[in-house]
This record gives structure tokens, C-alpha cells and sequence, in this order.
């Protein structure tokens, strides 16, 4: 272990998008998971991480989709109004 790369708890989380995206390079990704490894709080963070990715990725399939019925139509409408602006 010794001269290891060693990854802090806010390490991991600055750095938490390159990690899933595989765009770390070999040595920090293995610091990374030794890290991950042994860090419970790191482990749910990046499990709630990959979570919300797919949420987002999910909740933009289909642009023509209806909006549900529980999104306060002020959000719709200043979403709309923003997406007309650009």
C-alpha cells in the first residue's frame, strides 16, 4: 500500500462524474476503488449517483410524453417558457 494514491470522501464526490463515465485515468481509477472499496457513505453516494442519472436520462426519452398530473402547472409552464426563449 505504500506510495498508493490515497482518495478522500470529497475527492471522490468532485470527481464522482468522471469516475462512472470511465474517463479517469487507470492509476486514479484504482485509487478510486480502493476508496469505494472501503467507504460505506462513498458507496451509497455513488449508488444514489448512478440512480439519478438514470432518472434524468429516463425523464427526457420522450419529449412528447404528457406531463403527469402531479407537476404544478407553473412549473410546466416556466419550463416551457424558458425552453422558447433558447
Amino acid at each position: 500500500m505504500r506510495g498508493e494514491r490515497v482518495v478522500t470522501c470529497r475527492e471522490f464526490a468532485d470527481f464522482i462524474a468522471d469516475y462512472v463515465s470511465h474517463e479517469l485515468p487507470a492509476p486514479a481509477r484504482d485509487a478510486f476503488d480502493r476508496h469505494l472499496g472501503l467507504c460505506p457513505n462513498c458507496q451509497r453516494y455513488l449508488a444514489s449517483y448512478t440512480e439519478t442519472v438514470k432518472l434524468g436520462k429516463a425523464a427526457f426519452d420522450d419529449e412528447n410524453a404528457a406531463v403527469p398530473a402531479t407537476v404544478p402547472e407553473e412549473l410546466v409552464r416556466a419550463i416551457l417558457d424558458a425552453r422558447s426563449r433558447s
